[in-house]
């Protein structure tokens, strides 16, 4: 019999559990979301019998529907079926702690030194591209198997490119999502379990109150309250509002907002970038270092805090309603599409900024192939080949 999923009481003992468990897949879970759910897997499922199989697939179908980071999603929400809304919070913060912490060292490493022309730095822009094509290529093969997926993908990547902006990627999304309601409203849907949840859903519905108002207020606070925290949280809140897809589609976001306005340069954008594929834990936490190499160690609270809170919301919101949502043949339909776009966001995001800032040489282009290769082919961990590649970089950059 599993031990939880509607499990009332909630003590400190419990609690501690979640925040060793969290902390140590926080420590180790290197690979991107696809992986973390595997490792999520093992521990909560194989070992823990935290959830039963069906149960865990429920609870990942939803998390990849919603905007976010879809395995911190995951985390999130085991933890809150096992130890209530604060449970949630302390897996969180166990999964995400140790990349937080390595980035926002990272980012007063770089600013310290000044690394802006250091080899090893381009290195880490390079290897960029590598691990994103790598997503496209993977994400391109399971989201994109027919005709249809694959015209919706490469109209979004052209769509993006021509019009590079977050109001066009909302546009982007729900546009995507009629097309499948169009596409494939004949389309067969299949049974889907049925996930025990204890959260009600008046707290349901007051959290999708609250990520709606923050999502239309804050930006019209932010016009009146000249304040640089206020406005990361802005800039933050919405990214992680808005983004389909996981870690490497929040790239594209984040560049537009960051970036144009000065906040930080490309340079440094992307150097960033490579460290997080070093590390273990969410790509979302990226936000840690451009907190901080734009406002020191309380930009990077406030950017954490702001990018993973729609997460929070969104989880609190949907789990008591998606089983009814997620059976409907239109809902499912619609995420086909939408999906596919996905496909098309990353692959514009493979263009620019990331090939367009990074590869300017042949020995730009050659070293991109080989981290390509040494990723997919030899199925390298990301973090050997972001260190090889600094290594790289510093030898011949």
């Amino acid at each position: 019999m599993y031990r939880n999923v509607e499990k009332k009481s909630f003590n400190l003992k419990t609690l501690l559990e979640i925040l060793l468990i969290s902390t140590r897949l926080g420590l180790t879970s290197f690979g991107g979301p696809a992986a973390h759910l595997g490792y999520f897997r093992n521990e909560y499922i194989e070992k823990r019998k935290w959830l039963d199989d069906r149960s865990y697939a429920d609870l990942v179908a939803l998390c990849q529907f919603l905007p976010g980071p879809a395995s911190s999603q995951v985390g999130i929400a085991i933890g809150m079926l096992r130890g209530g809304i604060l449970g949630g919070v302390i897996s969180w913060i166990g999964f995400t702690l140790p990349s937080v912490a390595a980035l926002v060292l990272f980012a007063y490493f770089y600013q310290t030194f000044h690394l802006d022309g250091a080899g090893w730095i381009h290195g880490l822009k390079i290897v960029a591209v590598a691990v994103v094509a790598q997503a496209v290529v993977g994400m391109g093969q399971k989201l994109t198997p027919d005709l249809p997926r694959i015209t919706i993908a490469v109209i979004s990547a052209i769509f993006l490119l021509v019009w590079p902006t977050a109001f066009g990627q909302i546009v982007l999304i729900i546009a995507s999502g009629i097309a499948g309601v169009i596409l494939y409203k004949k389309a067969e849907t299949p049974d889907v379990p049925s996930l025990h949840v204890s959260i009600s859903r008046k707290i349901g519905l007051t959290a999708w109150g609250l990520f709606f108002s923050l999502l239309i207020i804050l930006p019209l606070l932010r016009q009146v309250i000249e304040n640089e925290l206020f406005a990361l949280f802005d800039i933050f809140y919405r990214v992680g509002s808005i983004v389909f897809g996981g870690g490497h589609v929040v790239l594209p976001l984040l560049e537009r907002e960051v970036v144009p306005t000065s906040l930080i340069s490309a340079e440094a954008f992307l150097a960033g970038y490579g460290a997080a594929q070093a590390v273990p834990g969410p790509l979302f936490t990226f936000a840690a270092y451009l907190g901080a190499m734009i406002n020191s160690w309380q930009g990077a609270l406030i950017a954490v805090l702001a990018i993973f809170f729609p997460s929070f919301l969104l989880i609190i919101g949907a789990l008591p309603f998606w089983n009814t949502v997620r059976s409907h043949p239109r809902v499912q339909s619609a995420l086909l599409g939408v999906n596919a776009a996905v496909v098309g966001i990353l692959l514009a995001a493979l263009y620019n900024p990331v090939f367009t800032s990074a590869v300017k040489t042949p020995v730009d282009f050659s070293l991109a192939l080989a981290a390509f290769t040494l990723l997919v082919y030899w199925k390298l961990p990301p973090w050997a080949v972001v260190l090889a590649a600094a290594g790289a970089g510093s030898l011949f950059l």
